[in-house]
């Protein structure tokens, strides 16, 4: 696989072409590279000012703690009290104490550009990208309501300080939850300008910035103005971006205490009142919206989203490289709905029906035939993705493999015995390695993989094939040989900064050790679209497509 130089430019919301070709980088992976200059800086500063400043850190989140107390005591949740004089004074020193945690962080100046808008102006913020924790710093700014786990109001200190800026709350436990959040957030946004304005990051999960992933159509489902908000952090090293794959939570935090200065831009954008089209479709709304956002912060957008994610970081015994195909390939299968609602009954036939073909070669034409599609401008995209050497021909069965990766991720030895169905030989059921290269490097989604270590492991008897019995028995004997036989055989194969995919949670999962518990999106505001305005993206989407 590999993604070709002359894709078709996608389509944005309105129908319009975008100003820039889908990025290539993975957006939910962040490499750091250190000199040794940085590193003997970072050792530095980790045993003079990084432990001071994490101690000014905790001090000040103790010392608001008081004082966001006593601001909730006695506090309605359904209605808005009047701002009196004593709880104006309190939002003031939360503020300055807020402000003086991230003086004490490195962030020593905050550069912001435009102008808020006022509640009854613009009820709803919508932020991006999402990149980091450290996002929390326009909430402290502002102390504006934002979206929230219900279990978050439970966390000892942090709790109390979430409650006063009155969140909307998710409940996991309430299987109605986000209805009632879309019903509450409606009822705020429609308050006149009543209730604190909500701050809703669209993306849903993090990202490094590279470009604007799909947003959610939650923030837009109330159809009333927002004011669209970008965020940038122009630091010459990226110690703030904390993505799926990379450096852990408690691992930026020591990194960014670490440097001397940490800069932070915020900018206001002008408030984007939707047509009467856009509120009558949220998903054509929260389209439009991220356009405006991506052309302020002049990056590409991209239709990857969460769930993207969640292929890039299964845990299967092939897990992808950082430049892999099959994000793009993903995204297309999504948005031109060939994601089988019975993914086993329809990757038997698709694999049946490839190995009677038995290496044929397909033209586009044919291919849309084999998946009983009309040819369009998705679907050259797909198929440019297999047409490695430019000939207007691909081989089906790398598409179902790919496909197989797509639809069950964490399952590889499923996608191998379908792959080696289709490529064995009739007569002693054994494979080449040369067909075995092609299976692997379908499967990880890249243009060139030498699998001759591999090979030779696996056939000690030296052969020539290998049957899916005896890779199966290898496999069992040595779980990590895609780390032990390609990722040392093949230079450019790399999953990220370490060996094994980090898998970030929200803060709110964090334990002690600050890895996951559970495949959560990492970030501030956790998703609460119903899902069928999820589907309603997708769908809108492939028609402008």
């Amino acid at each position: 696989m590999k993604l070709p130089n002359n894709r078709q430019c996608a389509m944005e919301g309105d129908g319009k072409k975008m100003d820039q070709a889908p990025p290539v980088r993975n957006p939910f992976v962040h490499v750091l590279k250190f000199t040794p200059l940085e590193k003997a800086k970072i050792a530095l500063m980790t045993v003079t000012l990084f432990p001071i400043r994490l101690l000014i850190a905790a001090f000040m989140m103790l010392l608001a703690w008081p004082f966001a107390f006593l601001a909730s005591v006695g506090r309605s949740e359904t209605a808005v009290e009047p701002q009196c004089l004593w709880r104006r004074l309190v939002d003031i020193i939360l503020k300055i104490i807020m402000r003086v945690m991230w003086f004490a962080g490195g962030f020593h100046w905050m550069t912001i550009k435009g102008q808020r808008a006022l509640p009854a102006e613009a009820p709803i913020l919508t932020l991006a990208p999402h990149s980091s924790y450290f996002d929390a710093i326009p909430v402290t700014m502002t102390m504006a309501s934002i979206v929230m786990k219900a279990e978050s109001k439970d966390i000892p200190l942090w709790g109390t300080l979430i409650k006063y800026i009155r969140p909307v709350f998710v409940s996991r436990s309430d299987q109605d939850s986000r209805k009632k959040t879309v019903e509450e957030i409606k009822r705020r946004a429609h308050s006149g300008g009543e209730w604190p304005q909500i701050m809703i990051f669209p993306e849903g999960t993090c990202t490094n910035r590279s470009c604007l992933i799909t947003f959610k159509p939650g923030a837009f489902i109330p159809a009333v103005p927002v004011q669209p908000v970008v965020i940038r952090y122009p630091n010459k090293l990226d110690t703030i971006t904390w993505t799926w794959q990379g450096p852990g939570a408690f691992e930026i935090l020591w990194l960014t205490l670490c440097q001397l200065h940490n800069e932070f831009v915020i900018e206001f954008l002008p408030i984007y009142t939707p047509s009467e089209e856009e509120k009558k479709n949220p998903a054509l709304f929260a389209i439009n919206v991220r356009r405006v956002m991506a052309k302020a912060l002049g990056v590409p957008i991209t239709d990857y989203s969460f769930e993207d994610c969640q292929l890039a970081m299964a845990e299967g015994q092939l897990r992808l490289p950082v430049d892999t195909c099959l994000l793009e390939f993903a995204k297309l299968v999504r948005r031109l709905g060939l994601k089988p609602r019975n993914t086993e009954k329809v990757l038997q036939e698709y694999g049946n029906r490839a190995r009677k073909l038995e290496g044929q070669k397909l033209d586009l034409g044919d291919f849309a035939q084999f998946l009983d599609v009309p040819v369009s401008d998705m679907l050259r995209d797909m198929f440019a993705l297999f047409d490695e050497h430019e000939d207007n021909c691909m081989d089906i069965r790398e598409y179902v493999i790919a496909l197989s990766v797509v639809c069950r991720p964490a399952k590889t030895l499923e996608t191998m015995k379908l792959a080696f169905k289709m490529f064995e030989a009739e007569e002693d059921g054994a494979i080449t390695e040369m067909e075995l290269a092609v299976i692997l490097k379908t499967a990880l989604g890249v243009t060139h993989l030498s699998v001759s270590r591999l090979f030779t492991a696996i056939d000690p008897e030296d052969t020539g094939k290998i049957t899916f019995d005896k890779f199966r028995c290898f496999v069992e004997q040595h779980p990590d040989f895609a780390e032990e036989y390609l990722h040392t055989e093949n230079a450019g194969l790399h999953t990220g900064p370490c060996h094994g995919h980090q898998i970030k949670p929200s803060l709110s999962s964090l334990n002690l050790q600050g890895t996951a518990t559970t495949k959560t999106a990492n970030g501030i505001c956790p998703d609460f679209s119903p899902n069928d305005h999820d589907r309603t993206i997708d769908g809108l989407l492939k028609k402008h497509n």
